[in-house]
């Protein structure tokens, strides 16, 4: 039932399930930050290190964090009014609150880190493997009508070259064929350049995204970074959402935490696409809050290239206000 509502929504995608808030145009000459895939790229190409062959070009949520200071804070002004700022703060809490009462609630990802190693064969790795089989089909055609999305909302479209870009990374999204459990990955999901056309989830991820939706988001986080790929494909999409995000939080946000946070607005996207294709007598707020609800931590850590958990469930609900009232209003 789901598919022949994916396939319209590629054609036309609703206008109302993203709130179209547009980038200001960007400057031709805005400078572009080579983010971690590319670079890993060229090393394994041009240095063929055994050891860099075994890194993962992009980590979907890197859990294992490094712990960051405070976040930089940018000397731009904050746009956002008292009333959205409200707002943010109610569905970020609704999110968690609805991850505590939902059967199918993801864990926490510094919950995750604090477990021991799952094999392969344990149940709850195969149940979680055989459900990302079953969705990344459905999920390579929500990642490219987020894009297609985004695309439009920023302002992209008219940008030299970058139609051609975007078809490129959508091409290699379409060409992805294959889930890879692996226990020494534990809590985390990758994509390698080597091997573009698999994505390899931890045992531990696996079983702790026990919904459709919060798998999605993850598979959708991952199909980006591989579209982005090492020709650097959506390097003026990871700078659009870097500037808003950054204007909007008053938070620094460009190389690859912009490149990060992009991966997760188009994950929050294909979940909620997804939730509009395949309805259910679930309550909505809980459905939408899954794509979010493994960033409901404990302990609030970033790195280098992520924003913590937590402001990143409030930056991706600033750049999605219509996901923020859906998540407090239930409509």
């Amino acid at each position: 039932m789901a598919e022949p509502l994916i396939r319209n929504l590629i054609k036309k995608s609703s206008d109302e399930l993203y709130s179209r808030a547009a980038t200001p145009g960007l400057p031709e000459s805005s400078p572009i930050v080579v983010g971690r895939a590319t670079r890993l790229f060229r090393i394994t190409v041009f240095m063929l290190s055994v050891t860099v062959l075994l890194l993962p070009a992009a980590g979907a949520f890197a859990q294992k964090r490094r712990t960051q200071t405070a976040p930089r804070t940018s000397h731009s002004r904050d746009v956002l009014p008292p009333e959205a700022r409200e707002m943010i703060d109610l569905a970020s809490a609704a999110v968690c609150k609805e991850r505590l009462a939902d059967p199918k609630g993801s864990v926490p990802i510094d919950d995750m880190q604090a477990r021991p190693s799952l094999p392969v064969t344990s149940p709850e790795a195969v149940a979680g493997a055989e459900r990302a089989h079953r969705l990344l089909p459905t999920a390579k055609n929500l990642v490219e009508v987020s894009l297609r999305r985004l695309s439009a909302d920023y302002k992209l479209n008219n940008r030299s070259g970058y139609n051609a870009r975007i078809a490129r990374a959508i091409a290699r999204v379409r060409a992805v064929k294959s889930i890879r459990p692996d226990m020494d990955s534990r809590d985390n999901a990758s994509v390698f350049l080597k091997n573009p056309q698999t994505i390899v989830f931890g045992t531990i991820f696996l079983a702790g995204l026990p919904s459709d939706e919060g798998v999605v988001s993850v598979l959708a986080h991952e199909l980006v970074h591989i579209g982005d790929g090492g020709e650097d494909n959506l390097r003026l999409l990871f700078l659009a959402v870097g500037v808003r995000a950054s204007r909007l939080t008053s938070l620094k946000i460009q190389g690859q935490p912009a490149e990060e946070l992009t991966c997760d607005l188009v994950g929050t996207l294909a979940a909620r696409f997804y939730v509009s294709a395949t309805p259910s007598y679930e309550p909505l707020p809980r459905r939408i809050s899954r794509s979010l609800a493994h960033n409901c931590v404990e302990q609030d850590e970033g790195d280098d290239d992520h924003l913590s958990p937590k402001i990143t469930i409030r930056a991706l609900l600033t750049l999605n206000p219509t996901l923020s009232r859906e998540l407090v209003y239930g409509r």
